[in-house]
């Protein structure tokens, strides 16, 4: 379950009425984003139960630089640290996310609540051991309401935007298709002893989306009318371009987006999942009862999109994950899309946020609220101190993005609501371990001291130059 608070606000500016039609609107959201696990550390204290990135993270070979989560960026032990620093910032806005397991160690609906304390991929174990975790539909949608009215009952009075799951694509296929995430399921052999690429991703999903819709359900029934807040689920997924104008590319580009986005987006917008799921699944794809799709038709009042980059895509791919479309960056005249960030699947191409944030607009027409966007500049984690605060490419990215946000507002009426950048933190990134550093805020994980890099100073004053200040 993942939290948006807003709990600080800027000076006022005096504007004339042509300055204020060039801005963002006064209650635009923005702010910084992280995730428990990645920064917490602290994993066993205060009574936490583990959950399945404990002891996946330790086993040999699942992090690139075979380090775990244990201590992270110690924010769970300097969070009044890390507060001052977003003060500092002048945020208006903090996106996190609640650990599970820290607020009910074993996970169940009849299992007791930690007294001394919503889904960022860190499922309690014990519900991983008890039942199959998202595997099982009839016990996990049971306990993951009754886990999110927890986090209601205690925390609805003060927080105002709720995210159930944070990108479920990356749940179902990274988790339980390709076996590279927790809890590490999959059908190669070499990489996990038990797992079905072929089935589980689909069933996993499948209960995802029902977990989120129940919890919706509830908190729409029994709470939105005293605490007066909104909900929603937020998804992972980037822009896919045809390579050419062929027929078969043009579809290609189609399917990606299908499979990536469509999978989760269509149900829980439009009320199905995308025909050529349907066809490339048949049987494989689960079926949502009537009564179920009644729940989960119209389950977020906005969309949450996690997005980073574009890709070229071309017919012939092998990946069924990915629609069977072949992803690439580089042009037909051999060229690259744009600047290579640190790890291989991301690329610098503003041009293609704006065409995603009209592509969501356009089919779902709900408003959108960015729940990750950013970049990690390659090699940034083997420089000093001092040349990684001197984050250009970084701030490029920002650069372009924030442009093509302001332009897909302000001129082709997408109704885009909040923008929050991966990440506040330098963090644990989940299989990446420290090596890949996406923070705007520079970790010495030796002494969890924190510096600015230029992209905070850079978004910073981006968004006090482009949001109405109105008349706070």
């Amino acid at each position: 379950m993942v939290c948006l608070t807003t709990p600080y606000k800027l000076a006022p500016d005096l504007m004339t009425s042509a300055e204020v039609a060039n801005k963002l609107p006064k209650d635009f959201i923005w702010g910084f984003t992280t995730a428990s696990f990645q920064i917490e550390g602290s994993t066993n204290v205060d009574g936490r139960g583990k959950s399945i990135w404990d002891d996946f993270s330790k086993q040999p070979k699942k992090t690139m630089d075979g380090r775990d989560g244990d201590v992270a960026a110690d924010s769970y032990r300097l969070w009044k640290e890390d507060i001052a620093l977003l003060a500092h910032y002048g945020v208006k806005s903090y996106r996190f996310s609640l650990s599970w397991s820290r607020i009910i160690p074993l996970g169940g609906r009849n299992d007791p609540v930690n007294p001394r304390t919503l889904y960022h991929w860190d499922l309690p174990q014990a519900l991983h051991d008890r039942y199959g975790g998202w595997l099982n539909k009839n016990e996990i949608v049971q306990d993951y309401v009754h886990y999110a009215k927890v986090c209601f009952q205690a925390l609805g009075d003060r927080v105002k935007h709720w995210l159930t799951v944070n990108e479920p694509w990356c749940v179902s296929i990274l988790g339980y298709g390709k076996g590279i995430f927790a809890p590490g399921r999959s059908s190669d052999r070499e990489r996990s002893p038990e797992g079905d690429s072929s089935t589980e991703p689909w069933i996993v999903g499948h209960n995802v989306i029902l977990s989120h819709a129940y919890a919706v359900r509830l908190y729409r029934k029994e709470f939105k009318a005293v605490q007066g807040g909104q909900i929603g689920i937020t998804l992972n997924g980037d822009w896919t371009m045809p390579y050419d104008d062929s027929p078969q590319n043009v579809e290609a580009a189609q399917h990606a987006i299908d499979v990536v986005i469509g999978w989760f987006a269509d149900p829980v917008y439009l009320g199905h999942y995308p025909e050529y799921m349907k066809q490339m699944l048949r049987q494989r794809l689960p079926e949502f009862t009537p009564e179920e799709l009644k729940v989960v038709k119209g389950s977020s009042d906005f969309y949450g999109m996690n997005t980073y980059t574009t890709y070229f895509c071309r017919s012939g791919g092998d990946d069924e994950f990915q629609g069977f479309a072949e992803y690439t960056f580089i042009r037909p005249d051999g060229t690259q899309l744009g600047t290579q960030a640190h790890c291989a699947w991301l690329q610098d191409y503003p041009e293609g946020f704006r065409d995603l944030l009209n592509y969501i607009w356009k089919r779902y027409k709900l408003p959108i609220y960015v729940t990750q966007n950013g970049f990690a500049v390659k090699d940034e984690s083997s420089k000093s101190i001092e040349e990684a605060l001197q984050d250009t490419d970084r701030v490029n990215y920002f650069k372009g993005n924030t442009a093509s946000l302001k332009a897909a507002v302000l001129e082709d009426g997408v109704d885009v609501r909040a923008y929050f950048p991966w990440s506040f933190l330098d963090n644990f990134e989940w299989a990446d371990g420290y090596i890949t550093r996406f923070g705007v805020t520079y970790v010495d994980y030796e002494t969890q001291q924190r510096y600015p890099k230029e992209s905070a100073k850079f978004l910073v004053k981006w968004f006090g130059d482009n949001v109405d200040a109105g008349d706070r």
